[in-house]
């Protein structure tokens, strides 16, 4: 889930306007001053992840976005965080799969294809040299098949990057101690200005969500892991300072197994 929404509506997306006074400050401008004037937070998970994604682009590659849907991740946010998350232009093709048809509304790509009953992604092997994917991996439900066919569809040196939710993090415990037929139901109370919609709330899973399991499904024979855990902005804090506060807390205490999010970047050999 994303750490950080749209909460400053007023003015152009790429133009961010200092909070006027009289106006109630959200739970992210009360937590962090530059919210106020800014799209970024300090904490923002979102940001860490497509930075480092960033760094590993190249104009000459071909990137795929793993789980990528209709668009929302990127249509959701907007500044200097919305062109991180635009890879078109910076790269040669930028392409959308998803098993939802809903991929092939995306207007972020150069094209678009649904992934089969199979799980096959309909693309030749060694084609694609990054492939991202937020917020996917804690729905998937067959993590050995999924991780096959991302070897197979990435070139030797190609990197798979993904950012998701830690299964022992204060998110994937709450989320998995809730019926999945409720999520959508609960999604909007937790997060008031999320902005996603009933099509954009999936079952999950969380059997690709912890660093073990990282190591052992992308194992050493096929990649080199550099995967990590860390915390964030606080999520799930149903517009209550208080509960944001705690939430905080629970994080600067937690060891690294139960930090909130895990990051998975791994290179193919």
């Amino acid at each position: 889930m994303s750490e950080l929404q749209d909460e400053v509506r007023s003015g152009s997306p790429s133009s961010p306007q200092l909070v006027p006074p009289s106006r109630p400050k959200t739970v992210l401008q009360k937590l962090y001053p530059e919210r106020r004037f800014s799209r970024v937070v300090r904490d923002e998970g979102k940001f860490l992840f497509y930075s480092i994604v960033a760094d590993l682009l190249e104009s000459h590659h071909v990137v795929m976005d793993f789980g990528a849907g209709r668009g929302h991740q990127i249509d959701a946010v907007s500044g200097h965080l919305r062109t991180l998350l635009d890879f078109r232009g910076r790269c040669k093709t930028v392409i959308a799969v998803d098993p939802d048809e809903a991929v092939l509304t995306n207007p972020f790509v150069d094209e678009a294809h649904v992934i089969d009953e199979a799980g096959r992604i309909p693309l030749p092997d060694n084609s694609v040299d990054i492939i991202t994917s937020f917020a996917v991996l804690e729905h998937v439900a067959d993590p050995a098949q999924v991780v096959d066919e991302l070897y197979r569809v990435l070139r030797p040196g190609g990197w798979f990057c993904a950012w998701t939710p830690n299964k022992w993090g204060y998110v994937g415990i709450g989320v998995r101690m809730i019926p999945n037929r409720l999520h959508e139901r609960l999604v909007p109370l937790a997060e008031p200005r999320d902005t996603r919609q009933s099509i954009d709330v999936f079952r999950t899973a969380y059997k690709l969500n912890i660093v073990k399991d990282i190591a052992r499904l992308f194992g050493r024979e096929r990649f080199h892991n550099h995967s990590f855990t860390a915390n964030g902005s606080p999520s799930y804090h149903f517009g209550s300072i208080v509960i944001a506060r705690f939430w905080q807390l629970v994080m600067a205490l937690s060891p690294a197994k139960g930090r909130k999010t895990l990051f998975v970047f791994v290179q193919r050999r």
